[in-house]
């Protein structure tokens, strides 16, 4: 299994995918060295087509070729046949519930097991966690279940922002929000909660009869949040095999 996993598709100040480009044409590099043609994901957003037109151009820059999922009766087909995947973002309750609609949530789940890469940005890398429960977005659709691809056993929360101690603003801060997760006592919400911060990338890869091993690259850092823990703060480059295993 191999997932590269985005907090964001646009950093400040940079153009679509710029901050990733090198990760994203080594994660999709073929051993032959041919094109692998990547299916593309664009649930999150309703303008699907103009969507898939946007990272579709910026992946034949890259020297890949990004094919289009439509949310029919040919998504399990198509996944089936897919060498890769690219699950962007927007909203995540629309993605998942577009995604369960046709039948190619747990299509997705199989493929990626069983080794097509995968990658996400912003929504499409909080539903490679067990559930979408940490996501920022607003429940604009309901989906079937909050369950989400279960490809890495903690949460995710992306575009995390830390608290601003000159804001007026009274409400509650992104940690405190994450740690209400934590305060509910079923086994779900027992896992641990990766912040990713603007830039910031999650590699996880697993080899057949070996753990999964993540690591955090890009240009920022994260902050995890363990059930009885003080949060911890791990900059670009660290290993997070030991912390979410803790």
């Amino acid at each position: 299994m191999r997932l590269l996993l985005l907090s964001n598709s646009t950093n400040f100040g940079r153009g679509y995918l710029d901050h990733a480009v090198d990760e994203i044409a080594e994660h999709f590099k073929t051993a032959s060295g041919s094109t692998r043609r990547v299916l593309f994901v664009p649930f999150a957003l309703t303008d699907q087509p103009g969507y898939w037109r946007k990272a579709r151009d910026r992946f034949v820059e890259l020297g890949l070729e990004l094919d289009r999922l439509i949310p029919d009766a040919s998504a399990p087909g198509a996944v089936r046949a897919a060498e890769g995947f690219f699950v962007g973002g927007g909203n995540t309750f629309r993605l998942l519930a577009g995604l369960q609609r046709c039948g190619a949530l747990e299509e997705i789940r199989r493929r990626v097991l069983d080794g097509a890469p995968y990658m996400g940005a912003s929504a499409g890398t909080v539903i490679s966690a067990p559930t979408i429960r940490t996501t920022n977005d607003m429940p604009i659709v309901q989906p079937a279940s909050l369950a989400a691809l279960r490809l890495v056993p903690f949460q995710i929360n992306c575009h995390y922002l830390d608290a601003d101690a000159a804001s007026k603003h009274m409400g509650e801060t992104r940690e405190q929000r994450l740690r209400e997760f934590h305060e509910e006592s079923d086994a779900e919400n027992q896992v641990p909660v990766v912040g990713l911060r603007e830039g910031a990338i999650l590699k996880a890869r697993r080899s057949p009869g070996a753990e999964l091993t993540v690591s955090l690259a890009g240009t920022a850092g994260a902050r995890i949040f363990r059930r009885g823990h003080p949060a911890l703060e791990q900059p670009p480059g660290s290993s997070l095999d030991q912390i979410l295993r803790a």
